[in-house]
């Protein structure tokens, strides 16, 4: 069984952040290993969330205990998310340099959880600026949305030809979420030598998490198939038939995924020139 770690937020009530993704994986069969970076009661868009960040005390000494029990070098990936802390950044990229230590073929993935479109950036900007410097270039994969690639780059955004320029400006294989194309929403996969968009038509409302989600499915994917083009259509599928699911609701149904991932007829695959 694959094994997953996951750095990211715990949010108890919304199906967001890491314990979103821990509860994705288990149902595809991966094992999750989730350090929260916050812990919250909801999602602060439904209001006051209650709780509040993880220490970074408390933050070291639990990726000491996993590493100490020998995860590290049992892991196939790691995923980070939501930092509270620019220390909590610090301490994961330690972290992350551990990791490939002990374990090379480990892909480790950076969804650089900084703002979005209309919303702008919402987490500190000593948080921001640690994401992109200390995360950012350890990165296997990076897996920005739209905004948060323009953010890290410097290039403006508008369709998926842009979205390939800047992920290949960025350096490393992008996962780009919520790219315009035509009436279309769609993710672009990027590499150096390769390009990917799987569009789809908008729902009307999204709840919040998919973001979340789609970086849980990709790597799942990725490990189960082992082509990034395929992981790029099948969590793209999934991560669609989520949120027709949810059916405008607040929270994302979970728990009413299939346990295998498969492609769908909504979802177009192409090939990008870039």
């Amino acid at each position: 069984m694959a094994r997953v770690l996951i750095l990211s937020s715990f949010v108890a009530a919304s199906r967001v952040g890491g314990g979103a993704q821990a509860l994705a994986l288990a149902r595809l069969g991966v094992e999750p290993i989730l350090v929260p970076t916050v812990l919250y009661g909801r999602h602060p868009g439904h209001g006051p969330p209650g709780g509040g960040p993880v220490v970074p005390e408390i933050f070291a000494a639990m990726l000491d205990g996993i590493e100490a029990q020998g995860l590290f070098a049992a892991l196939d990936a790691v995923i980070t998310g939501h930092f509270s802390l620019p220390e909590q950044v610090a301490l994961a990229a330690d972290a992350l340099l551990r990791v490939k230590l002990a374990a090379p073929a480990a892909r480790v993935v950076v969804d650089p959880v900084m703002g979005d479109e209309g919303k702008g950036l919402y987490v500190r900007d000593a948080v921001a600026g640690a994401i992109a410097d200390a995360l950012v270039p350890l990165a296997d994969v990076a897996a920005p949305n739209a905004w948060e690639l323009a953010r890290l780059t410097g290039r403006s955004i508008t369709d998926p030809a842009s979205a390939v320029a800047a992920a290949r400006a960025l350096g490393r294989p992008t996962l780009v979420s919520s790219v315009r194309s035509g009436a279309d929403i769609g993710v672009v996969y990027a590499q150096a030598d390769q390009a990917w968009l799987a569009r789809h038509p908008p729902a009307p409302a999204a709840p919040k998490g998919t973001g979340d989600l789609l970086t849980a499915l990709f790597v799942a994917a990725l490990l189960q198939l082992q082509n990034a083009v395929e992981a790029l259509a099948v969590a793209t599928a999934a991560t669609a038939e989520a949120v027709r699911l949810a059916g405008g609701a607040d929270e994302l149904p979970l728990a009413a995924l299939p346990a295998a991932l498969s492609t769908s007829s909504h979802v177009t695959l192409e090939a990008l020139d870039g």
